[in-house]
């Protein structure tokens, strides 16, 4: 069910204008889409979009757009302050809920892994997969069954399990997560070995998401 949201407009341009506009407890943004007659440039609640991309960053938003009604958009894109990391400006873009679209949803891992009770080290490589579904079928988040995971082992974005008609775009050999053998039982060597094969695996998946991300652009 798509989240309700207004939009106020905005006519404010210069700097000066966008900080008191900020200081006031509003957010600038921008609306592009297909059916929109033209980009608008608007204003929302900067508490309103903090809920909402604490709890659903991916959610399908019914926006009112100031003189244009009415659209169904997501969230684009977010500018942060790099120093205090408050908001500065959102991107929405509006969506047409019958075709797929794209998205980063959050990985959660879940259970308790036999490998951990072990003495081993949890070792998450991958917070976010990437997938592509019908707007309305976007996931909060991916749950990962790690009972089963003994020391060794690993998960790969192939062996994720996913609600129906969503569909993995990440790379399917990237490693979600490992457990890495205790290193009090291992001896300098070994425990050298076992830091470079972690730092591969991260190193894999850091390569694969670059090489999407040049395909996909």
């Amino acid at each position: 069910m798509a989240i309700a949201m207004k939009a106020d407009e905005r006519s404010v341009k210069t700097k000066g204008d966008l900080r008191l506009l900020r200081a006031g407890g509003m957010v600038p943004g921008t609306v592009y889409g297909k059916l929109l007659s033209d980009a608008a440039s608007v204003s929302v609640q900067e508490k309103d979009l903090k809920s909402l991309l604490r709890s659903h960053p991916n959610a399908v938003l019914e926006l009112e757009v100031p003189g244009q009604g009415k659209h169904s958009v997501m969230v684009a894109d977010v500018q942060r302050d790099s120093l205090n990391g408050r908001l500065m400006h959102v991107d929405f873009h509006q969506i047409n809920m019958n075709e797929a679209v794209r998205a980063n949803v959050r990985i959660d891992h879940v259970g308790d892994s036999t490998g951990v009770r072990e003495g081993g080290i949890l070792s998450v490589v991958l917070h976010e997969l990437e997938v592509q579904c019908l707007p309305g079928d976007i996931p909060e988040s991916v749950a990962v069954d790690i009972s089963s995971l003994g020391i060794g082992e690993s998960l790969q974005v192939k062996d994720l399990e996913l609600p129906q008609g969503v569909e993995a775009k990440s790379d399917a050999e990237l490693v979600v997560l490992t457990v890495l053998a205790p290193q009090k039982e291992l001896d300098e060597e070994e425990a050298e070995a076992q830091d470079v094969e972690a730092k591969e695996a991260e190193s894999r998946s850091d390569h694969a998401q670059h090489e999407e991300i040049s395909t996909s652009t």
